[in-house]
């Protein structure tokens, strides 16, 4: 998954992107509203951690132009701000959920899930198609022929697939959601990680099929 963290607070925002990349998710850093809206403009995120007190702003002038410009994107809101009256108003604003600083790392983890489950239509971390299930908190594949551990790379990239079955990614949309600017990669990378997808899908109904000059998609018998 791709998010953009919104923070101008740089140890803190260094934490948060070493935090979420571990976990495989490409993390874009902000310092400033400005540099938010470029980034937002070029690229589709699936999350959004957004800081209220910015060097060029408040934080919540950006979520409302998100939502005015029908800008459905999940936004999470890190704030200092503890009071109720705060928080209903940046939930009446667009926000799907809120941190209160300092923040807890494995409880922001377990929010950035819970927003992107139900952006999904999803109750837990858990998709069973066909005759497979994913689990993307423990990053664990089972098929007929066993369980598989996905590595970091590899569950970021099987999350988006099997999220959207019959939907075809393009090897640049693909390496959009899964690398950074600071990354140098080819689309080859892809090819590499759909192959070691395909290894692990062998004994199973479901198979990530090459739609030729377009990308790929998830099949599930």
């Amino acid at each position: 998954m791709r998010f953009l963290l919104i923070e101008d607070n740089s140890e803190l925002a260094e934490a948060v992107v070493d935090r979420l990349t571990l976990d495989g998710h490409v993390v874009d850093h902000a310092p400033t509203l400005a540099v938010a809206a470029d980034f937002a403009s070029v690229t589709s995120y699936d999350l959004i951690l957004l800081d209220i007190m910015l060097p060029d702003g408040d934080g919540r002038s950006f979520l409302k132009r998100q939502r005015n410009h029908k800008d459905g994107t999940p936004v999470i809101v890190l704030t200092a701000r503890s009071e109720v009256s705060d928080r209903v108003g940046m939930l009446d604003s667009g926000a799907d959920d809120f941190m209160v600083k300092p923040i807890d790392f494995a409880e922001l983890e377990a929010r950035c899930r819970a927003v992107l489950r139900r952006r999904g239509g999803k109750s837990t971390n858990r998709i069973t198609l066909g005759d497979l299930t994913f689990d993307s908190l423990s990053g664990t594949l089972h098929t007929p022929q066993g369980e598989a551990q996905l590595r970091p790379r590899e569950l970021r990239l099987f999350e988006i697939l099997v999220n959207a079955p019959g939907q075809i990614f393009s090897k640049g949309a693909l390496v959009d959601r899964l690398f950074s600017y600071d990354e140098e990669v080819s689309e080859n990378a892809i090819e590499v990680y759909i192959g070691r997808l395909r290894r692990h899908l062998v004994s199973s109904r479901a198979e990530i099929v090459t739609v030729r000059g377009l990308g790929y998609k998830l099949d599930a018998q």
